[in-house]
C-alpha cells in the first residue's frame, strides 16, 4: 500500500523571516490525517532569511536531524556545542532528557534552505548528544542514519535507517527491497524521480507499507531523495 503526499498540499506558514512547509502537523498547522508516519514525527522544509533564525528554545525525547541544502546554520546548545553546519552537511541531536539550542542563518546576504526532521526515539531518557557530518559521495545511495552508526553513518536511537539517494541523470530503474513489516517514507529533495510509475518531485512525500520492493528511476539531472526505512 502507498499514500502520496503532494508538496503543494503540505501545511504552510510564512512569517516573513521564515517560510516553512510541513509534511506533518506542526505548530499552528494541524491535520489529524498527518500526525506523522511510523517513527517520523516532523518533516519541515524551511527557508530562513539572512541573519534570522530561532532563538534559544528547549527540546526533549526527540531525535532531531537537520539537512542543510543551501547556506549555513550557526548552532549553539546547552551541551557546549558551537558549530556551523554548511550546505551538504547533516546534523543530529538526541534531545533525550532535555537540551536547549539556537539556530541562526549567519550569512548576511544569502537565504538558508534546510530540512528539519524529528524522529521519535526508541528509548527514553538518553543522555543528550550532538554530531554532524558531511557525506562526500556525490552520487548513489549513501547511508546517513542507522542504529549502530554502520558504514560511517550517524547514530540514531531508533530502529530505522535513512539514505540520501542522489541519482545520475536519467538513471535506469533500481530496486529497493523492504523487509517484512517495514515502512518506507520517500521525500523528494531535488529534481524528479519515478517510483513504480508515481512521479515524485521536490517537496513530495510517498509512504509505502505492506510491499516487498519498489523500483526508482531518475528523470532529472541532480535528482535527489531521502529514503527512510522505518519500523
Amino acid at each position: 500500500m502507498r499514500h502520496f503526499r503532494p508538496a503543494a498540499e503540505r501545511g504552510h506558514a510564512n512569517h516573513g523571516w521564515l517560510d516553512s512547509y510541513h509534511s506533518f502537523s506542526f505548530a499552528d498547522y494541524y491535520d489529524p490525517q498527518y500526525m506523522g508516519f511510523s517513527a517520523l514525527r516532523v518533516i519541515n522544509e524551511d527557508r530562513i532569511a539572512a541573519g534570522a533564525g530561532f532563538p534559544t528554545h528547549p527540546h526533549q525525547e526527540m531525535e532531531i536531524l537537520t539537512y542543510v541544502l543551501d547556506g549555513a546554520v550557526a548552532h549553539k546548545d546547552s551541551m557546549g556545542n558551537v558549530a556551523t553546519v554548511s550546505a551538504g552537511e547533516f546534523q543530529i541531536m538526541s534531545a533525550g532528557t532535555g537540551i536547549t539550542h539556537s539556530e541562526f542563518n549567519p550569512l548576511p546576504e544569502q537565504a538558508l534552505h534546510l530540512y528539519q526532521i524529528w524522529i521519535l526515539p526508541g528509548m527514553a531518557k538518553v543522555t543528550p548528544r550532538y554530531a554532524q557530518q558531511r557525506f562526500d559521495a556525490p552520487r548513489g545511495r549513501q547511508l546517513i542514519l542507522s542504529p549502530d552508526a554502520e558504514a560511517g553513518s550517524l547514530r540514531v536511537y531508533q530502529d530505522m535507517r535513512l539514505w540520501r539517494w542522489a541519482f545520475e541523470p536519467r538513471e535506469q530503474e533500481q530496486d529497493f527491497l523492504l523487509a517484512p513489516g517495514r515502512h518506507l517514507w520517500l521525500q523528494g529533495v531535488r529534481g524528479e524521480v519515478m517510483v513504480d510509475g508515481q512521479l515524485l518531485a521536490a517537496g513530495d512525500g510517498l509512504a509505502i507499507w505492506n510491499e516487498s520492493a519498489i523500483q526508482i528511476a531518475s528523470l532529472d539531472l541532480d535528482a535527489e531523495i531521502l529514503l527512510f526505512d522505518l519500523p
